[in-house]
């Protein structure tokens, strides 16, 4: 997908740094879904048994990467024993170990592997989020929890100016994406966008 998102309001770097840096605080505050957070907390204290001696995030986990990001990529949510402990998305699990491998191989990553929110990890013309900031049970958040996570996503891609590829991973990621561009005008119709594993979509 390579939507023209932004309305072109936040002129420079700097603003768009210093309110991206303010979006994500609000993130990481947010007590929008009692249930999410509730099981959040639950895990971080419960643990894996692998990772006991692990302080846990247990909180929203910020979205991550490079403000200047020409391709965003969207999960569904966090995972409870992967962000939801390392506090940074697609980090401590298997699908972060692909991921950041591959952002890696393809000259977008400082590394291959990342393992803690201090390791160093940087990303280069690249951004992670999710349309869920907490892990949810079962990884299967509810209609409702994702509502509320929207307007998170939504300022993010105002302010991530310079996107011109997203890479939606997962069918969810992916209708919201839409849901989002069709509210906005940028699509007409879902329609005629499917979903496909390697799909490609020319928006606008």
């Amino acid at each position: 997908m390579s939507p023209p998102i932004h309305d072109g309001t936040l002129r420079t770097l700097d603003e768009r740094i210093h309110k991206l840096e303010e979006l994500q605080h609000r993130v990481v505050s947010c007590e929008k879904c009692p249930r999410l957070r509730s099981y959040c907390a639950q895990i971080a204290q419960t643990k894996r048994r692998a990772y006991r001696d692990w302080d846990y995030w247990g909180r929203p986990v910020p979205s991550f990467g490079d403000p200047q990001a020409r391709v965003l990529i969207v999960g569904l949510a966090p995972a409870a024993h992967g962000a939801n402990r390392t506090g940074r998305m697609f980090t401590g699990d298997r699908s972060g170990d692909f991921l950041y491998r591959v952002l890696f191989d393809t000259g977008f990553a400082s590394q291959p592997v990342a393992s803690s929110r201090d390791d160093g990890m940087e990303l280069r013309r690249a951004y992670i989020t999710a349309v869920v900031r907490c892990a949810p049970p079962a990884n299967k958040p509810s209609r409702a929890e994702i509502a509320n996570c929207r307007a998170y996503l939504e300022s993010e891609l105002d302010l991530l100016a310079d996107v011109r590829v997203i890479v939606a991973l997962g069918r969810v990621a992916f209708d919201v994406l839409l849901s989002v561009f069709r509210d906005r005008g940028v699509i007409g119709s879902r329609r005629k966008f499917e979903f496909g594993h390697g799909a490609i979509h020319q928006l606008g």
